[in-house]
């Protein structure tokens, strides 16, 4: 049996009749609930029941919606998981080779760096030489340092340059301004749903908020 290699899926819903009679149907009760009014017991009763409708309208949009998606993205995800075994592979070696090359550049410019401190000290230390005995005896020759790394380097296949990319850490919270506290908000959403209003929280304020939970 030879394996399918192509397949026909359904696109263009906007021109499926299924689809353009539900739309009418859905405007239909948006209408009717922008002009609603509820003003006592029954008009509650009564949008309770829209909310009943409305819901199992959702359900059937959402399941149209899937007999045109689902084996889309099952084909999709089928093409994008044959393709990651070619392009993973090569991202990776991309990566790798992109981290020792910066790793060089890093330990050039470490050796360069601890050079120069080195002269500085060995400067430091010749003029206290001097205060002190008129004289120093510091070997002043310079220390050997290799060459700058350039940030370009261009060859017969290409070109490989660096930038800046600057980043942040924190080292000191408590001398960060409160400007750029963030709140947690995922954590005191986590307590207002386990512990209500029964955890305070220092400058939070817990509350409840009503929403209406349809069943069908």
């Amino acid at each position: 049996m030879t394996e399918m290699t192509t397949a026909v899926i359904k696109i263009a819903p906007g021109l499926n009749p299924e689809v353009t009679k539900l739309l009418d149907e859905v405007m239909r009760i948006k209408e009717w609930s922008d002009k609603r009014v509820i003003s006592n017991g029954e008009d509650y009763k009564a949008g309770t029941n829209d909310l009943s409708v409305i819901s199992r309208m959702i359900k059937v949009v959402e399941d149209k919606r899937k007999e045109y998606t689902v084996p889309l993205n099952l084909h999709l995800d089928n093409i994008n998981g044959s393709f990651k075994l070619l392009s993973g592979p090569l991202s990776e070696a991309q990566l790798t080779t992109k981290k020792k090359m910066l790793a060089y550049y890093a330990e050039i410019e470490r050796q360069r760096q601890e050079a120069e401190r080195i002269e500085q000290e060995k400067y430091k230390l010749a003029q206290q030489e001097m205060e002190l005995k008129g004289e120093h005896t510091v070997d002043l020759t310079p220390v050997e340092r290799p060459e700058e790394a350039p940030r370009t380097v261009r060859t017969e296949f290409g070109t490989t340059s660096q930038r800046q990319n600057w980043k942040w850490e924190v080292i000191d919270f408590s001398r960060v301004p409160d400007d750029y506290k963030v709140i947690d908000s995922t954590m005191l959403n986590s307590i207002a749903k386990k512990h209500h209003d029964q955890k305070p929280v220092p400058g939070i304020r817990f509350y409840d908020e009503p929403t209406l939970q349809v069943r069908t």
